[in-house]
């Protein structure tokens, strides 16, 4: 198996915007794991290590809360949208 590197990482965070939610969490949670993983390495420009795991965790929080608002819920919890009940 090939090492991580913060471009395949990259290239991973891409790749799961077109994934189905259980699809796409598993593979952002693997990819979190490489960025953590990589951390302390001499190699790797801490920067954008640490701007990679922000985004990674972000795109986990948006991915898991997206069955939410794709359901109609996400409207009972924003109320302040149109169609809120």
């Amino acid at each position: 198996m090939t090492e991580p590197t913060l471009a395949i990482v990259e290239r991973t965070l891409d790749r799961a915007a077109d994934l189905e939610t259980e699809s796409a969490v598993t593979v952002l949670q693997a990819a979190r794991d490489d960025v953590r993983a990589l951390a302390g390495e001499p190699d790797v420009d801490e920067d954008r290590r640490q701007e990679l795991a922000t985004r990674l965790d972000q795109r986990l929080r948006e991915v898991s809360e997206r069955d939410v608002y794709d359901s109609g819920l996400g409207a009972a919890m924003n109320p302040t949208e149109d169609d809120a009940p």
